[in-house]
C-alpha cells in the first residue's frame, strides 16, 4: 500500500511560541520547566495535525529549542573546551554555545546549505571525546508514545554532522574523527531500538553537496557499522535540496530498508534511482515543496509518480515532502487578508499535509473520483496562470531595452575612491554600523497602534522622526563617522520594500524560524515587480537634516529580495532578479539626486543563493552579480556604494564578490575569530572592506581589547587604507543596553588601531 511521510515540522509555533516562551527564559522570567511546557505543547500540536492529515509516518527529535545541529552536537559529546570548562548546568550550557556567555564567544554561526536558515557550526579538534547522551531523543520518542503517535526519530547523520562542523586552529579534518563518532551514533540507534522504535531517520544532507570518493566511502562505512547495530530496526537514509549526482547507485547500495530522495529540486534522478534501488528497498519521494509556498500541481505529480508505482509497487513507494516543513510557514488559510485567488494558490505546511493525501487517494482513485479529488487544484492552477495581477507588459518591455552599457559604473574604482574619498572626508578605518538599531517595544507599540488605527498616520510620523533623530544624537555621542537612521519604520529589511513593490503581498503569519527565536516573515513574490514610488527617500532626507555627518541610505539588494522572499515559481529566477533590480535601481537613483552621498545596497544572501553544486554555480553568480551592477551602475562616482554579505565563505568566489565592483563591502568575520579575511591573503580584493568586528547574534558586550585584537588582525591582512571598523549585521535584535556600550567600545578601538606607531606585519 502507498504511504506518506513527513521528515520534521516547522519549531517556532503558529503564534511564534516558542520565540517567546525562549526570550522570557533567557530574561529569567520563567523556568526551564515553563520552556519545556511549550515545547511539549508545539511537539504535540504538529503531530496531531500529521496525524489528522491521515499522514502515516511521524517524526520525532525534529524539534529543537535553538538548531538541530547544536542538538547533535550536544548528542554526541562534542563541546567546544571553553564551554565545558564553565561547567554549567546542561541547558545554561546548551544556550551558552548558542549565545555565548561572559568571555566564552558563542559557536561560529552560518546558512544550512542554501537555506536561510542558520545553524551552530559544532567545533572539533584532535582530542575531541565524543560520548552518547541521547536523553533528548529518547523522550521525544517515548512521549509521542504516551500521547498516542509512534515515531520515526531524526537524527543528523554522522558524515554530514562532520562535514558541517570545523576544527579551528587544529590541521585535524573534521572526517578524520569519525571513527571515534562512529561507536556513539551505535549506542544511540540501540538505545532508540530498545525505546521501542522500529524505524529511524537519518539525515545525510551533505550528500548533495559535491563529495569526492575518500568522504563517500566515509558514508558506507558509517552505514555499514549503524545498520549492523541494529539489524531489526528500519533505517531511511533522507537527503534533500538537490541530487545525488554521480554517487547514486553508491548511497542507493547501502543497507537502508527506505531512501528518500528530493524530487523537486532533482526530478532527473528519479528515473535512476528507479533502475538502481535494491528489490528490498523503499523509495521515498519529496514531491511536495517543502521550500516554497506554492499549491502542488497535482496532476503533474499523478503522471509523475505513477510511473515509479508500476515500476516498483505501492509498498516500496512513500510519498513526502521534499524536506522538513521548518523553512515553511503553518498555515496560508489562516491569511484572511491576502486577496483570496492568492490564497487559493498557496499551500503553507498544513496544506502540504492536506496535498499528500490529496495525491495518495488519487493515486489509489478510479478516473472519475481521481478528476474529482483534483478538480479544486486545476482550478487554482488555471487562475493562476491566466489572472492579470501576475504579468505586466510594462516591466517585460523594460527588461527588453536594457543593453549593457546599463551594467557598467562610469569609472573604475581607482577613480571613484578618490573623488569619494574627498567628498565624505573620513579618516582611517572608518567606523560605520550596517544599518538597523533597535527595535525596541515601543517601536513596536507605535506600529500595531498605527494597524489598530489607535494612532493616526501623522502621528506615527512624528513617532518616527523622534526615533530617527534619538538615533542619530546617540551615533554623534559615540562618535561614529558615517551614521544611519535606524530602520525604525522597516519591519523587515524585504518585506519593508516588498509591501511598496508591485508583484507583492505580505502575509500576517507567515513566520518562518532563521535561528534559535528568531523569525522572518517572507512576503510573496507573485508577479511581476515594479516600483511605483519612492520608498526611503522621505526618512533618508530627515535624518540627513538632522547632522551633518554623513548619514548612508540603505536599501535592500536584488539577490536578496529575490532569496528571502518566497519567489514565483512560473518563470526563471533570473527574471525576476532582474526585474527587482530595476526597481532597487531607480530608488537608489531618487536617493543620489536628494543627495545621499553613501548608499547601502544589501546583498545578506548572495552567497546563500549559490547553487550546491560547483556544475550549476557559474551561471547563478553571472545573472546575480549582473542583477547588483544593473541596480547600481547608473549612480555617479561620487556616491559611494557600500554592499552587506551576510556569513558567507567567500575564498571560491572572490573574483565573483570583486565584479560586483561595490566601493566598500561588510562581511562576518567575528564569530570565526577574522577567519574569514584568510581569503584575501591571496586575493588582491581591489575596493574596501569592513570586517564585523562585533557579533550581534550574542548578547555578550565585547571589551576594547578584544575588538582592537581583530582589528590588528584584520590588518595583517587587509591595507589599512581599505579597512571599515562595523558590526557584522544589522542591530535591531539587541537592545540598547548592549549596543550602546559594544558601539562605545568598537569606536574606542579603532582609534587606538589610528592611533598606533605601527601596522603589523602581513597588510599589503
Amino acid at each position: 500500500m502507498l504511504t506518506t511521510a513527513v521528515l520534521g515540522f516547522a519549531r517556532i509555533g503558529p503564534e511564534r511560541e516558542l520565540k517567546f516562551a525562549l526570550e522570557a527564559f533567557w530574561r529569567g522570567e520563567t523556568s526551564g520547566v515553563d520552556l519545556e511546557r511549550v515545547g511539549a505543547g508545539l511537539r504535540h500540536r504538529q503531530l496531531a495535525l500529521a496525524a489528522d492529515a491521515g499522514v502515516d509516518v511521524l517524526p520525532s527529535n525534529d524539534f529543537s529549542f535553538y538548531d538541530h545541529v547544536l542538538d547533535t552536537a550536544v548528542l554526541v559529546g562534542a563541546i567546544a573546551p571553553r564551554f565545558g570548562r564553565l561547567e554549567l548546568p546542561p541547558v545554561e550550557q546548551y544556550f551558552a554555545m548558542a549565545r555565548g556567555v561572559g568571555q566564552a564567544r558563542p559557536l561560529e554561526m552560518t546558512k544550512y546549505l542554501d537555506t536561510n536558515y542558520h545553524y551552530l557550526v559544532p567545533e572539533l579538534e584532535s582530542g575531541t571525546g565524543f560520548a552518547a547522551h541521547p536523553a533528548k531523543a529518547l523522550s521525544d520518542f517515548v512521549e509521542a508514545r504516551e500521547w498516542g503517535f509512534h515515531t520515526r526519530p531524526v537524527l543528523l547523520g554522522p558524515v554530514s554532522f562532520l562535514l558541517l562542523a570545523k576544527s579551528p586552529g587544529s590541521d585535524v579534518r573534521p572526517l578524520a574523527l569519525l571513527d571515534r563518532l562512529l561507536p556513539v551514533y551505535e549506542e544511540v540507534l540501540g538505545q532508540l531500538s530498545a525505546a521501542g522504535a522500529d524505524a529511524i531517520q537519518i539525515d545525510e544532507p551533505s550528500l548533495v553537496l559535491d563529495r569526492d570518493d575518500e568522504e563517500i566511502a566515509a558514508v558506507e562505512r558509517s552505514w555499514q557499522r549503524m545498520a549492523a547495530s541494529v539489524p531489526g530496526v528500519e533505517l531511511t537514509l533522507a537527503t534533500y535540496f538537490g541530487g545525488l549526482g554521480k554517487w547514486l547507485d553508491r548511497v542507493l547500495a547501502l543497507p537502508a530498508r527506505e531512501f528518500h530522495l528530493d524530487a523537486v529540486r532533482a526530478p532527473d534522478q528519479i528515473g535512476a534511482a528507479v533502475r538502481s534501488l535494491a528489490s528490498d528497498a523503499r523509495l521515498s519521494l519529496g514531491v511536495i515543496d517543502g521550500r516554497n509556498v506554492w499549491a502542488a500541481d497535482l496532476d503533474a505529480l499523478v503522471r509523475f509518480v505513477e510511473p515509479v508505482i508500476d515500476d516498483l509497487g505501492p509498498d516500496r513507494v512513500r510519498l513526502a515532502p521534499s524536506c522538513s516543513l521548518l523553512h515553511v510557514p503553518y498555515a496560508a488559510a489562516r491569511e484572511d487578508r491576502l486577496d483570496a485567488d492568492l490564497r487559493s494558490w498557496l499551500a503553507f505546511g498544513q496544506e502540504k499535509l492536506l496535498e499528500l493525501r490529496t495525491l495518495n487517494d488519487a493515486l489509489a482513485a478510479a478516473p472519475s473520483e481521481r478528476r474529482e479529488l483534483l478538480e479544486p487544484s486545476r482550478g487554482a492552477l488555471a487562475g493562476r496562470r491566466a489572472s492579470s495581477s501576475v504579468h505586466d507588459a510594462g516591466v517585460a518591455e523594460r527588461l527588453a531595452t536594457l543593453a549593457d552599457a546599463d551594467y557598467e559604473r562610469r569609472s573604475p574604482y581607482s577613480d571613484r575612491v578618490v573623488r569619494q574619498a574627498e567628498r565624505l572626508g573620513l579618516p582611517e578605518l572608518p567606523t560605520t554600523t550596517i544599518g538597523s538599531f533597535p527595535q525596541t517595544a515601543e517601536i513596536r507599540a507605535a506600529r500595531r497602534a498605527l494597524a489598530a488605527r489607535m494612532l493616526s498616520a501623522e502621528e506615527y510620523e512624528r513617532f518616527l522622526e523622534r526615533e530617527i533623530r534619538d538615533v542619530i544624537e546617540r551615533q554623534e555621542r559615540i562618535g561614529l563617522d558615517v551614521l544611519v537612521h535606524g530602520e525604525p519604520e522597516r519591519n523587515d529589511m524585504v518585506q519593508y520594500f516588498a509591501e511598496q513593490l508591485e508583484g507583492y503581498a505580505a502575509s500576517r503569519h507567515g513566520w518562518v524560524q532563521s535561528y534559535g527565536s528568531r523569525c522572518v516573515k517572507p512576503p510573496i513574490l507573485f508577479g511581476d515587480i515594479s516600483r511605483p514610488a519612492a520608498m526611503t527617500v522621505r526618512w533618508w532626507r530627515f535624518a540627513q537634516s538632522c547632522t551633518s555627518r554623513p548619514v548612508k541610505a540603505m536599501l535592500t539588494g536584488p539577490v536578496t529580495m529575490l532569496q528571502w522572499s518566497f519567489v514565483r515559481d512560473d518563470q526563471p529566477r533570473e527574471q525576476t532578479c532582474r526585474q527587482l533590480a530595476l526597481a532597487v535601481r531607480d530608488e537608489a537613483l531618487d536617493l543620489e539626486q536628494a543627495g545621499a552621498a553613501v548608499i547601502q545596497i544589501d546583498e545578506a544572501a548572495l552567497r546563500e543563493g549559490l547553487p550546491l553544486r560547483r556544475e550549476d554555480q557559474a551561471v547563478y553568480l553571472r545573472w546575480a552579480i549582473d542583477a547588483f551592477r544593473l541596480a547600481t551602475a547608473a549612480l555617479a562616482d561620487e556616491t559611494q556604494v557600500h554592499s552587506h554579505m551576510c556569513y558567507s565563505h567567500f575564498n571560491a568566489i572572490l573574483g565573483d564578490i570583486a565584479r560586483m565592483d561595490a566601493d566598500v563591502i561588510s562581511i562576518e568575520a567575528s564569530r570565526s575569530d577574522m577567519e574569514l579575511l584568510d581569503a584575501f591573503r591571496d586575493f588582491d580584493y581591489p575596493s574596501q572592506i569592513g570586517p564585523g568586528v562585533y557579533d550581534i547574534h550574542s548578547p555578550r558586550v565585547p571589551s576594547v581589547d578584544e575588538l582592537e585584537a581583530l582589528l590588528e588582525q584584520a590588518e595583517r591582512r587587509i591595507p589599512r587604507d581599505r579597512l571599515w571598523v562595523n558590526p557584522d549585521c544589522g542591530l535591531k535584535t539587541r537592545r540598547w543596553e548592549e549596543v550602546l556600550p559594544a558601539l562605545e567600545h568598537l569606536v574606542t578601538a579603532a582609534r587606538h588601531r589610528r592611533a598606533a606607531d605601527s601596522r603589523p606585519p602581513g597588510g599589503r
